[in-house]
């Protein structure tokens, strides 16, 4: 039996869970060091160079999209959270670079075959159903000159089945995140509920997103658009099934 029937993450969820409490905990979860690392080798993935014109599809706050633009790149980010898409631009503002951040829903794109590559990256992608995940593929070929390349970095579900309901604990300060994880295994979806210790006040959010194999990526990636699909691990290494990530490359 599944730990707990799921369903797809709704956008006021989404809107919950990335908000200002998200970004509070960033730095704790992500420090710089990592971001930097993590912008490095999305780079390499992406063969991308000076000028190169990227998409951060759930941005968050800009700690990936803005590192991109200091490398050289031009960058664009979409978010669902206004909140977020606001320290992402603040934190432009101070690291004196220019990136368009838009708010939007990544199912419903604004762009059409203007950018070298796109990229969703630290489990942005699957919080939907089949087919409104299939979606957001599609508008991402559609946004892609001929050419692009397309980066998805997700958990590898092999690696987490392993654990039955792992509870994850973040610290600022006096300040708490504890995410409480259990596996969907009949609709091979992640749950996550996220509790909020903060100020004197305690807040939950939940969220959930589908865990795809590397043989579905490939049957979705071609009938959105794309031809060579390519398996990394983390950090761009070999994929195995001890992989804590999945990476997977695209091009249209």
């Amino acid at each position: 039996m599944a730990d707990q029937v799921s369903r797809s993450t709704s956008i006021s969820e989404l809107e919950d869970y990335f908000s200002e409490d998200y970004f509070h905990f960033g730095d704790v979860v992500n420090p710089p060091e990592t971001s930097d690392r993590e912008a490095g080798v999305i780079w390499e993935l992406l063969s991308l160079r000076q000028g190169s014109a990227v998409l951060e599809l759930g941005c968050g706050y800009g700690r990936i999209t803005n590192r991109l633009a200091e490398k050289g790149a031009r960058v664009a980010g979409l978010d669902i959270s206004p909140t977020l898409l606001k320290k992402a631009e603040a934190d432009a503002t101070k690291r004196k670079v220019k990136v368009e951040y838009v708010l939007g829903d990544m199912r419903s794109l604004p762009w059409r075959d203007q950018f070298d590559a796109v990229f969703l990256w630290y489990t942005t992608f699957g919080y939907f159903e089949d087919e409104d995940n299939e979606r957001v593929l599609c508008e991402a070929a559609c946004t892609l000159r001929k050419g692009g390349r397309l980066l998805i970095d997700h958990s590898n579900r092999f690696a987490f089945l392993r654990h039955k309901s792992p509870i994850y604990v973040a610290q600022r300060n006096d300040d708490l995140r504890i995410d409480i994880m259990s596996n969907d295994v009949l609709n091979d979806r992640r749950n996550i509920e996220r509790i909020i210790v903060r100020e004197g006040c305690v807040r939950r959010t939940r969220l959930s997103f589908r865990q795809y194999g590397f043989s579905e990526y490939v049957r979705m990636l071609r009938r959105t658009g794309f031809e060579t699909i390519k398996a990394y691990g983390q950090d761009g290494g070999v994929f195995t099934s001890d992989s804590s990530r999945l990476v997977v490359v695209a091009y249209k």
